[in-house]
């Protein structure tokens, strides 16, 4: 029988232990010396079977806990939800009234502190700079904008010869009137 080193690995040793005891040692009122320490065949028996009763114990009770666990991180969320739902409620029924939100456990919000005027100065120099930086516009300068593409089509054949090149369009430079020149 191989050494476990885990507690379910002693509690099959203790499993097989109380087997073999019962087989081989029928009498259960003889005594054993063990450890340095007298029992009986049955006092030792009920010794291993109690630890192996402990040990099913916490295996099922971690069981049930990581169910549980399973049970509340898919249940929390929609949950959550509908408490934090509740407290904009509550919110925004009772207002800021102090007394009423710490009935329900709440705080009421805080005050927003009024900026100096060098804070509102410095800010405004902040968003100016951010929109500099980012090349941001506004929507009347956005409208004037418009891009210009200049591409050529390139058709590369399955065949495997020279692509061919499909020249831009004319744009009206061409002379009127005459034929241009074909090459072959």
């Amino acid at each position: 029988m191989s050494k476990g080193k885990g507690k379910n690995d002693q509690a099959s040793r203790a499993k097989q232990l109380i087997l073999g005891t019962k087989k081989h040692y029928p009498n259960g009122g003889a005594e054993l010396k063990v450890g340095g320490a007298t029992f009986t065949v049955n006092a030792l028996t009920q010794l291993m079977q109690d630890f192996v009763d402990q040990r099913q114990a916490v295996e099922t009770s971690k069981a049930d806990t990581r169910a549980k666990v399973e049970t509340e991180r898919t249940q929390a969320p929609s949950k959550i939800a509908v408490i934090r739902a509740f407290e904009t409620v509550v919110r925004g029924t009772f207002g800021n009234s102090a007394d009423v939100l710490a009935d329900f456990g709440l705080a009421p919000p805080k005050a927003r502190a009024p900026m100096t005027a060098e804070q509102v100065a410095v800010a405004a120099a902040k968003r100016l700079a951010t929109r500099a930086a980012r090349h941001t516009m506004g929507k009347s300068k956005k409208k004037g904008i418009k891009g210009a593409v200049n591409a050529t089509l390139v058709v590369t054949p399955i065949g495997g010869s020279p692509p061919v090149v499909t020249p831009p369009a004319p744009t009206g430079n061409a002379p009127s009137g005459g034929t241009t020149p074909h090459t072959p």
